[in-house]
């Protein structure tokens, strides 16, 4: 299959990499012509301008946008729905809030387009690791891009089987998982942002509890141990171990802890629902209070951003 790709920075370079390593064709679109060059002289197709990437396609055409949530994304849509043609389908892969998903589909509709909004977790590490993906759309276009959607995730071998799931479809236990229409798909990553804002604000506080312990504690020694057979075992702790290893004291990180938007969608949405969301709320407010005074619990959730993302914060003076 094909995939045009519009935006090539950190997630949209290396989803395409992992298509195209899969077999597919890959078109890569971005203001930044440094951008397209590195992906044509690894085997992708560059484009000039967006319909460039169209005229690339063939029909039906799948078009992924992986731009940051905003007006930049705003602007391709609409410039899509001008070039692209009845029965094609726009992807759109960044953190955009759930309700403007819900109404981007419904213009495309309008176009005769079809839309799906793909919450994608994984990182800077998706390219190997492959990557988590909730899907909202119809079923029958999800289906449709079923090979280019099994060829971004990471795989039933990623994790141990579950139990009972026998009779329910195989493509969640793979890692990636149709949530329901238009805005389901970004529902689900935000609050699966909101949730991991909560985790590491929760790992964070601790390291810091046993920074101010009345004896020394080798926080390296103790993360690298609780990563084999403890209940607090992830990718998060990974990180952290890994980062403690490199510097006990994380003395490269500032501590300033930014937000992407999701952790405020998360708590927003929570009070027009009516949902109490405690341990959500809290974290965003911590990282609130981390552009204050900056403490070890900061420097921590620092050093994890960077890790799973790249996400660089402010260093020291």
């Amino acid at each position: 299959m094909q995939l045009g790709m519009i935006g090539l920075g950190r997630m949209g370079a290396n989803i395409l990499r992992r298509v195209m390593t899969a077999g597919h064709v890959g078109v890569a679109y971005d203001r930044d012509a440094g951008a397209v060059a590195a992906l044509v002289a690894e085997g992708a197709q560059g484009a000039s301008s967006l319909a460039d990437l169209v005229a690339s396609l063939s029909a039906p055409r799948a078009v992924w946008v992986m731009l940051p949530a905003g007006e930049a994304t705003e602007a391709t849509l609409r410039e899509l729905h001008g070039l692209l043609h009845e029965g094609d389908i726009i992807i759109e892969g960044g953190n955009s809030f759930w309700k403007d998903s819900a109404r981007r589909g419904e213009e495309a509709a309008a176009h005769g387009l079809h839309y799906l909004d793909i919450g994608t977790s994984g990182g800077v590490w998706g390219l190997k690791r492959g990557y988590c993906l909730m899907i909202g759309g119809e079923t029958q276009v999800v289906r449709r891009l079923d090979p280019i959607l099994a060829a971004l995730v990471p795989g039933e071998g990623s994790a141990p089987p579950t139990e009972g799931r026998e009779s329910r479809d195989p493509r969640p236990s793979k890692g990636y998982v149709h949530c329901g229409p238009n805005g389901a798909g970004h529902y689900a990553k935000m609050v699966h942002n909101g949730i991991e804002y909560g985790m590491m604000q929760a790992m964070a506080e601790g390291l810091d509890l046993m920074r101010a312990a009345p004896f020394e504690l080798d926080l390296p020694d103790i993360t690298e141990a609780w990563r084999r057979g403890s209940v607090v075992s992830s990718w998060l702790l990974d990180l952290t171990a890994q980062a403690l290893a490199y510097d006990p004291d994380l003395a490269e990180y500032s501590g300033h802890v930014s937000d992407s938007g999701e952790g405020r969608w998360t708590v927003d949405t929570a009070v027009e629902q009516a949902v109490p969301v405690p341990v959500l709320a809290a974290a965003l407010f911590a990282r609130f209070r981390s552009r204050q005074e900056a403490s070890f619990a900061d420097k921590a959730l620092s050093a994890m951003r960077k890790g799973f993302g790249g996400h660089l914060e402010p260093k020291n003076e």
